[in-house]
């Protein structure tokens, strides 16, 4: 299954200056992580977002957005963003912002 490079390059772009971010190719598409921890991703041309817990019930209610069913079950804390809800620079970089917050206050993983 093909990925949006051009979306994958905006994240990129998006994340400039944070530090603890990597890459990782899976279910088809690219993983972005920080210090571990999946944070955004993109799949086919839709962004994956993970919004945590707290925020998933306000994450669904924005225009654009949907549950994350990759397994056809929803995984609560993790959204869909279809492109239409990430079309501006500033879009992408709101959501990749609130990935980021989140994903900041879990604990590093150990390196393997």
């Amino acid at each position: 299954m093909a990925f949006s490079e051009a979306l994958a390059e905006r994240i990129r772009v998006a994340l400039t200056g944070t530090t603890g971010v990597s890459e990782k190719r899976m279910f088809g598409g690219i993983a972005f992580m920080l210090h571990g921890h999946m944070f955004v991703g993109v799949v086919d041309s839709t962004l994956m977002a993970r919004v945590g817990p707290e925020q998933y019930d306000a994450a669904l209610s924005r225009p654009y957005v949907r549950e994350m069913d990759f397994t056809g079950k929803p995984l609560r804390g993790y959204v869909y963003v279809d492109p239409a809800g990430i079309r501006t620079a500033i879009d992408l970089q709101a959501w990749t912002k609130k990935c980021v917050r989140f994903v900041s206050t879990l604990p590093k993983k150990a390196k393997k």
